[in-house]
C-alpha cells in the first residue's frame, strides 16, 4: 500500500494536493502526518524525504517526492488523474504544471491558514496579478469543457494542484469572478471538508507560521477548536 506523508492540515497547502488528489480517487493510502512544530523543519523531515519537505509517497522501496513528481507517478498507476479527452487533458497539464512553479506573490502574501478569516493587507501590484491570472484559468476551464470540474466532469489532478488555492480564496475573501462555482463546488467535496475538518480540529500551533498569517492582514475569525 501507498504511505503518504503530509504535514499539518491549516498549514501545508503542497500536502494537500496528492492527499485530496488520491482521496477523491479512491486510491487507498496509509495516511501519516509529520506536523511542522518549528519554523526550520528540513533535518526532521530529512528522515523520509530527500528535500526535506512534505509530501512524500513510499510506495514498493521508493521514495517520491514533490507534489507534482507524485501525481506524475500515480498517473502511470491510476486512471483519472487527467482527464481522458486530449484537450482537457493538455490544458490540464498546463494549468496543474503552472500552479506548481508560479503564483508566488499568492503563496506568500495569502498563506494557507483553513481554520481562519482574514481581512488581507492592501494587495500588491503582484498578488494582483496573480489573482487576475486565477480567475482567468477558471473561467477559461469551466467555460471550455463545461464544468463543473476545472477540466469537464471529473475531478482531475487540475482540481487537486488549486484545491489549496480554494481555501485561500475563501480565508482572505478573493474576487474570482465565474470561477467562484469551481471554488464552491471543490468546498464541498468530501474529500476537502474532512480535510477542513482535521484542520479545525489539529491541536498544532507553529509560531513561524502564525506570525506569517499575522503579516497577511488582519483576522476577523479563528474556528480552529483543536
Amino acid at each position: 500500500m501507498y504511505e503518504l506523508i503530509t504535514a499539518n492540515r491549516n498549514y501545508s497547502s503542497w500536502s494537500l494536493r496528492p492527499w485530496v488528489l488520491m482521496t477523491a480517487l479512491g486510491i487507498a493510502f496509509r495516511d501519516r502526518v509529520e506536523p511542522f512544530t518549528k519554523p526550520a523543519n528540513y533535518e526532521d523531515f530529512r528522515s523520509f524525504s530527500p528535500t526535506g519537505q512534505v509530501p512524500a509517497l513510499l510506495h514498493e522501496g521508493r521514495t517520491v517526492y514533490d507534489s507534482l513528481g507524485i501525481t506524475l507517478y500515480l498517473a502511470d498507476r491510476h486512471a483519472g488523474v487527467w482527464p481522458t479527452d486530449p484537450d482537457a487533458r493538455a490544458w490540464a497539464q498546463c494549468a496543474t504544471a503552472e500552479m506548481h512553479s508560479g503564483f508566488a506573490a499568492l503563496r506568500n502574501d495569502c498563506t494557507m491558514n483553513v481554520g481562519v478569516r482574514v481581512t488581507p493587507k492592501p494587495m500588491s501590484e503582484a498578488l494582483q496579478a496573480n489573482v487576475a491570472r486565477i480567475r482567468e484559468l477558471f473561467e477559461e476551464g469551466l467555460t471550455k469543457f463545461g464544468g463543473p470540474w476545472l477540466a469537464g466532469p471529473d475531478f482531475t489532478a487540475a482540481d487537486a494542484f488549486f484545491a489549496p488555492v480554494a481555501f485561500r480564496i475563501r480565508t482572505y475573501g478573493l474576487d474570482v469572478g465565474a470561477g467562484q462555482a469551481w471554488v464552491d463546488q471543490i468546498l464541498a467535496h468530501p474529500a476537502m471538508l474532512e480535510w477542513e475538518r482535521q484542520a479545525l480540529a489539529e491541536s498544532w500551533r507553529e509560531v513561524g507560521h502564525e506570525e506569517e498569517l499575522r503579516a497577511c492582514g488582519a483576522i476577523t475569525a479563528d474556528y480552529r477548536t483543536g
